[in-house]
């Protein structure tokens, strides 16, 4: 089994070598594909020296979903998986277990738990970054999934989704009209509307520092949950009234959640 990574970049110089080393740290055949958006800064220099077998497009994109489309198309892996520019793999073996997980034929898609990062400052060792310097703010633990836990506001980490490619090929990819709701959509559209065979990896399978778009403010929130609600709509799906909000107040318990108490908390 070999598994194509996606990676999508705009001016990521300030992190991306953290995401190539821990793609290229990996004990599993892969393929990682940069998609950059006509970076201005050094992002391309970085990719270059840290990771010269990768395949590089970089040219002007219409944001990071249709970057990602871009990187579809090109993906030949039978399984697909996605991490941004400053998303990073917690160990080397986290695609190895991805791996196990499709050794069985009918799993189509799995996903597992995020860490939101955020850097320490301090010193760094040799020129590079100190052991440590990351620290957890926020835990998504998924739990384990059922289509109707989307009508509850449930939603699995989307960085931490890996996706057989013959999935996408039947059932489309991310939709460019639903802004920063497109990865939304998409896992209401596979896990939902056509209930593809998942499988959950209870550990933590991706590192996040810390941001969003749709959080950043009031006004981007409430844009948010429009196209939250659009995304149940283009599927011919209809949703419960509390839907829509019950998805970002599932987020406030992730704030309190620490990996050590992780194993007495139910899914």
């Amino acid at each position: 089994m070999t598994i194509s990574i996606i990676t999508a970049t705009y001016n990521g110089a300030a992190t991306i070598a953290d995401c190539l080393a821990s793609v290229n740290a990996q004990s599993v055949p892969l393929a990682h594909i940069i998609i950059d958006g006509a970076s201005s800064d050094t992002t391309l220099d970085i990719v270059r020296t840290i990771s010269p077998n990768a395949l590089i497009v970089s040219e002007p994109d219409h944001g990071i979903y249709d970057a990602m489309n871009k990187g579809l198309k090109l993906a030949t892996g039978e399984v697909i998986g996605i991490l941004n520019s400053d998303d990073f793999y917690p160990a080397p073996d986290t695609l190895a277990k991805v791996a196990a997980v499709f050794a069985n034929p009918e799993i189509e898609a799995c996903y597992g738990d995020l860490l939101y990062v955020t850097e320490k400052a301090g010193a760094k060792e040799g020129g590079g970054r100190a052991v440590n310097t990351f620290e957890t703010v926020r835990y998504w633990r998924s739990g384990t999934f059922t289509p109707e836990k989307f009508s509850w506001g449930w939603m699995a980490p989307h960085p931490t989704f890996f996706v057989r490619r013959s999935v996408y090929e039947r059932f489309g990819c991310f939709n460019l009209e639903l802004g920063s709701a497109a990865d939304y959509e998409i896992m209401i559209r596979f896990l939902v509307k056509h209930r593809i065979r998942t499988a959950y990896i209870p550990e933590v399978l991706v590192k996040m520092r810390t941001g969003g778009v749709s959080n950043a403010s009031i006004n981007n929130r409430i844009q948010a949950n429009r196209m939250d609600r659009k995304a149940w709509q283009v599927n011919g799906l209809k949703p419960y009234p509390w839907t829509i909000w019950l998805k970002p107040l599932r987020k406030i318990p992730q704030w309190f959640l620490r990996e050590d108490r992780l194993n007495i908390l139910p899914s």
